[in-house]
This record gives C-alpha cells, sequence and structure tokens, in this order.
C-alpha cells in the first residue's frame, strides 16, 4: 500500500536518490531543490515522500497559498524505476485524502500545474477531476478542483 511520509532528517537523503527518466527534467524539479523550497516555506509547506513498504518511490509537496487560499501540489514525481505501476496514482489519492484534512488552513480548492507535453500526468489529474483554469507560464498549464 502507497503511503505519505513527512520529509525528515531521517529519510531526506533517500529523496535524493531519486531519478526522473530521461526527459523528464523538464516537467518536475530534482527532489532536492524542491526540499530547499520547502525550508523556506516550511510555515505553509509538507514535502513527502512517496513509500511503498520501507522504500521511497517518490517524492511531492503540498504547499498552502495563504494569499488565494488555496492548497498547490508541487513537484510530484516518481522514480523511473518505478514509473507505471501505479504509484503516481495512489499517491495522488493520498495527497487528497491529506489535504482534505486542511492542515494549513481552511480552502477546498487544490491546484497544480502540469506541462502539456506531460499527457500521462494530465491524464491523471484530469482522472482526480482536475480541470484546466485557462492560466498558462510558458508550457505549463494550471489545473485546478474543490474537494468535496
Amino acid at each position: 500500500m502507497v503511503q505519505l511520509r513527512k520529509i525528515t532528517e531521517e529519510n531526506f537523503i533517500d529523496a535524493f536518490h531519486l531519478k526522473l527518466a530521461p526527459g523528464q527534467e523538464r516537467f518536475v524539479s530534482n527532489p532536492i531543490r524542491s526540499l530547499a523550497q520547502a525550508y523556506v516555506y516550511r510555515d505553509q509547506c509538507q514535502p513527502f515522500g512517496i513509500y511503498d513498504g520501507d522504500t521511497m518511490v517518490g517524492y511531492v509537496m503540498v504547499i498552502y497559498d495563504y494569499d488565494i487560499p488555496e492548497y498547490d501540489i508541487w513537484h510530484m514525481m516518481i522514480d523511473a524505476s518505478k514509473q507505471g505501476l501505479g504509484y503516481g496514482s495512489a499517491a495522488l489519492d493520498r495527497v487528497l485524502e491529506y489535504i482534505k484534512t486542511k492542515p494549513f488552513g481552511p480552502s477546498d480548492r487544490v491546484t497544480l500545474t502540469c506541462s502539456k507535453e506531460n499527457p500521462r500526468a494530465l491524464k491523471l489529474y484530469q482522472s482526480r477531476g482536475f480541470a484546466e483554469t485557462g492560466e498558462e507560464d510558458g508550457d505549463e498549464i494550471e489545473l485546478s478542483m474543490t474537494l468535496r
């Protein structure tokens, strides 16, 4: 069963060992960069390792935007050796369950961005109820949903 575990001093090195498949660097930041952002936004952010048993198979970060307010999903990635096995789908479900607890503040809005050139990720997000907002930033499109 896929679980989210908070990134701590005990497991952050495991996140550094996660690898993207060739060409995916244009879709998502390396966990090292993401963890630096998590530190800067530590009062409104939670980075997670995505686990199958005791093995970290991916990484994701949830951040709360107090200005809007909304929850944002940043930098979700699955290790290249574990892609195509359903980890991304299961991890997204766990992330949405976490956000439903409203750990940082009240909001039912969840937003993320995705590359137009990443049809697998777009299909996954749309299958969970995310829809394009019409906002774009370069090759990234914004998707949003309201939790029920």
